[in-house]
């Protein structure tokens, strides 16, 4: 088996699609993931530098990972941040590059991204924004953060770079509170360039207070929105996360992640990079492969892609959420990467 040989699970599933966590730090604490007081935060020693992080991007492309999404935390505070997207986007093999972000600092790093992407090579970043509240209080109650309106202009910001479209926009659906948000968002998907997209509430909290009971399914938010305004599906591409609708009447279009109601581990094409350089072969995985170690130590390129090798044929066939025996990660989602 030679370093460029395909990435494949013990399950037979080949792995393209890479998520990278740049930080473990983020200027919201969301209920639903953080703290008030926040967490303690990594070292700067411990997270891996842009330079390292090419490194195993690099490595993964040659074995035919061309999807990679940077994550947080909320990789804007990342100081220099588009430097790296410019990294990135020039490593060989890298098709397809996409953020995940707040949009807290969109306002100010929209147009650099972009730029740093076109730089790179690849052309264009996609962009998926957090946003569970079109309301200033409500947003306020779930972010601790009285940030709407700056997140807001930070969207229209990103949204004047055709380059950037289609921009998603991802609501995280909580029983009992984002039920009066559909409404505002079936407009704002209607009558704007965003596709907004809801996700179901997972156990990734740091207060560990998720329950069964706490998950708004998307077949609930399907029919809510369906009764406002008619939907029809779209077919859904191989590994995509996302069951996508266009409103009949052909005015826009919204999506549902559901990984608690209808889980897609079956055809699962991903993998995590944390901040300190562990690979996650699952957004629940209980293990961790240390990579951070043999890169620091002088690991050459084929030492380090066996070391992927063997942890991703041990990839978890499924996440078991709702099973009996569930054991939720040590690491919340801030710390792992969306």
């Amino acid at each position: 088996m030679t370093v460029s040989d395909p990435l494949v699970d013990g399950h037979g599933r080949q792995i393209t699609d890479l998520r990278v966590s740049v930080t473990d730090r983020c200027n919201f604490r969301c209920q639903y993931c953080m703290p008030a007081a926040g967490l303690p935060w990594l070292e700067r020693a411990e997270v891996l530098s842009f330079e390292e992080v090419t490194r195993l991007v690099s490595v993964l492309a040659g074995m035919g990972v061309h999807d990679v999404r940077l994550t947080g935390g909320e990789p804007l505070v990342r100081r220099d941040f588009p430097r790296l997207v410019a990294m990135l986007a020039a490593v060989e093999g890298v098709r397809d590059l996409a953020i995940t972000t707040n949009g807290f600092l969109l306002e100010r790093d929209a147009g650099a991204l972009i730029e740093a992407a076109a730089k790179g090579g690849v052309g264009r970043v996609r962009f998926n924004v957090s946003v569970d509240s079109l309301q200033r209080e409500r947003f306020h109650e779930l972010t601790r953060r009285d940030a709407l309106d700056q997140v807001l202009r930070g969207l229209d910001a990103l949204a004047e770079f055709p380059q950037a479209h289609p921009i998603k926009i991802n609501a995280v659906a909580l029983r009992g509170f984002s039920e009066a948000e559909v409404p505002a968002f079936v407009e704002l998907a209607r009558n704007s360039v965003f596709e907004v997209r809801f996700i179901e509430f997972m156990p990734l909290d740091a207060d560990r207070a998720w329950t069964s009971e706490q998950v708004l399914t998307g077949a609930e938010l399907h029919a809510l929105i369906d009764a406002l305004h008619p939907l029809e599906p779209l077919v859904r591409e191989p590994s995509a996360t996302a069951r996508v609708y266009r409103f009949a009447d052909g005015q826009g279009r919204i999506g549902f992640i559901n990984p608690v109601s209808e889980p897609f581990c079956s055809d699962c094409n991903r993998i995590r990079l944390t901040a300190d350089g562990r690979l996650r072969t699952c957004l629940f995985s209980l293990n961790e492969t240390d990579l951070r170690t043999p890169l620091r130590a002088g690991a050459d390129d084929s030492e380090l892609a066996l070391l992927i090798r063997q942890a991703v044929w041990r990839k978890e066939l499924k996440h078991h959420i709702g099973e009996a025996g569930f054991i939720q990660p040590d690491r919340t989602m801030s710390a792992i990467g969306g």
